[in-house]
């Protein structure tokens, strides 16, 4: 059930002190706590003996029955099991502005919604991403606000960057003012499995005047070590800490309303004065997915990572003439309909080998089409010439060579309008200056068609071009030779790039 309601409850004394103390409650203030889980807010709350009435929302049954028992003797303790998001109540106190003071919550994270639900919640909330729960939440809380209202949450910090809540940051940039942003690692909750690196705290008040909450200052605070750093902040605080200030209409005005933390002022201007995008000059796609890629992936060894659940393919099933096939995108006929499929995994740049193979049978495709699950995404990029880049993102983007290949959806297909600029491109993916940049548009492990277009693009001139693919081009045939000796070449690819992006 946890799939369902992914609770993952506050235990650090530090973090709920903070939370409560930021939150700044008043004798007999209406309070909502959305999400309780086993009440550590409700907790806090009601040993401060302020006459507070607080209205407790939680999904879990077996939850509830807990709050039930823990907190019967407390007559202004009202518990509810409902869902926050599509409460009946709760939509019409958000119709009429909000009834609350205060309002407090670690709401869930990922939480599995099926998709009837997801329909549902898409007719709620049209302007938000619907998969994500945790966004739903802070959107909701926010509507259930009194205006002058103040909200904490514990929320991981992907919504200050992610693509998909662009619109969710136009919202808070336009109807709160921010008051604080903490950062720290996920790894603050022992013995959770998260899938988000670190977690956030936002506090942030409810505002009616659109002008009022562009013009308010906030602050950002990062650099924790450990989560009792969150309950020294008040005094002088740890050294390593890090503090940066925000304008809201600065951030608003940023690409796609985005938070950028760097102390590289140079990388900031440039991301949100470029002039052209990677998305400007060339088509950036994401690949196929099987939906069942045990059955439809063969490896030819198990010799390299994540190979060895995958079955060996027989060389004889192997289709070494595909590309001669008029109608590829209908499949292959015959014995041998295997053919390469480039994945994201592995560690090569500039060339990648064919290690993964993909059934291209008549009877695949047709299943890739038609299976709920699959994905015969942007076919009509499948076996074109271009550079491909790895979805994950570790030490770097890792960029290749297409070779007019397959490819998944661990990987994001990039296919220049101009071929000219194609080992431009492979320089410039796999260079610390691309890395710099990506690390502020998008902090966290996973790279996306999106992100890649937002890379900004600055062409170099005809003899710096020239130079570049020169290296480019020498760097492939030492690798195709077996010579992996390409430091000395890549040093000078690198600092090419520098010298034309300025960092």
């Amino acid at each position: 059930m946890k799939a369902v309601y992914q609770p993952y409850y506050t235990k650090s004394e530090s973090i709920v002190k903070y939370m409560i103390d930021m939150l700044d409650v008043k004798n007999g203030m209406r309070i909502l706590e959305p999400c309780a889980g086993d009440g550590v807010f409700v907790d806090a709350l009601n040993s401060k003996n302020l006459n507070l009435s607080i209205d407790i929302f939680e999904l879990d049954p077996v939850a509830i029955k807990i709050l039930r028992n823990k907190y019967a003797a407390f007559p202004n303790l009202s518990i509810h099991s409902g869902d926050t998001l599509t409460d009946h109540r709760l939509s019409s106190y958000a119709k009429v502005g909000g009834v609350y003071d205060r309002i407090i919550a670690n709401p869930p994270y990922g939480a599995w919604l099926d998709y009837e639900k997801r329909k549902k919640l898409k007719k709620l909330y049209p302007d938000l991403y619907v998969k994500e729960s945790y966004t739903l939440f802070l959107y909701r809380a926010i509507q259930l606000l009194k205006y002058n209202g103040k909200l904490v949450f514990i929320i991981p910090d992907t919504f200050l960057n992610l693509h998909m809540h662009t619109k969710l940051r136009k919202y808070l940039l336009t109807h709160t003012k921010i008051v604080e942003i903490l950062i720290f690692p996920s790894s603050f909750f022992p013995n959770v499995s998260f899938g988000y690196a670190r977690l956030s705290i936002i506090t942030l008040e409810k505002y009616v005047n659109k002008t009022a909450c562009l013009s308010n200052k906030f602050h950002v605070i990062l650099g924790f070590k450990n989560v009792d750093d969150i309950g020294k902040m008040q005094k002088a605080g740890p050294p390593y800490l890090k503090t940066y200030n925000f304008k809201q209409k600065d951030v608003y005005s940023n690409l796609d309303h985005a938070l950028f933390i760097s102390d590289d002022q140079n990388i900031m201007n440039l991301i949100n004065n470029s002039k052209k995008r990677i998305g400007d000059i060339a088509s950036c796609v994401t690949g196929i997915y099987t939906g069942y890629d045990k059955k439809y992936l063969r490896v030819i060894s198990h010799n390299f990572a994540n190979s060895k659940r995958f079955l060996l393919l027989n060389p004889d099933k192997i289709c070494t003439n595909y590309l001669n096939n008029n109608n590829l995108l209908d499949g292959l006929d015959g014995k041998a309909t295997f053919i390469p499929v480039v994945k994201g995994a592995g560690k090569e740049r500039y060339i990648k080998e064919s290690k993964w193979y993909i059934d291209w049978s008549s009877e695949a495709v047709m299943h890739y089409k038609k299976d709920k699950k699959a994905r015969f995404q942007n076919s009509h990029y499948y076996f074109r010439d271009g550079i491909g880049v790895s979805m994950v993102k570790s030490n770097g983007l890792k960029a290749f060579l297409l070779e007019k290949r397959i490819f998944d959806q661990s990987v994001v297909g990039v296919f220049p309008l101009n071929q000219e600029l194609k080992y431009y491109l492979l320089a410039l993916f796999n260079s610390p200056t691309t890395a710099k940049i990506m690390n502020v548009i998008n902090p966290t492990a996973n790279n996306s068609a999106n992100y890649i277009k937002k890379i900004p693009f600055i062409e170099p001139d005809s003899s710096t071009l020239q130079y570049i693919n020169e290296r480019v081009n020498l760097i492939i045939n030492k690798i195709l030779s077996g010579d992996t000796n390409i430091t000395n070449i890549e040093d000078e690819l690198h600092k090419a790039i520098r010298d034309i992006y300025g960092f």
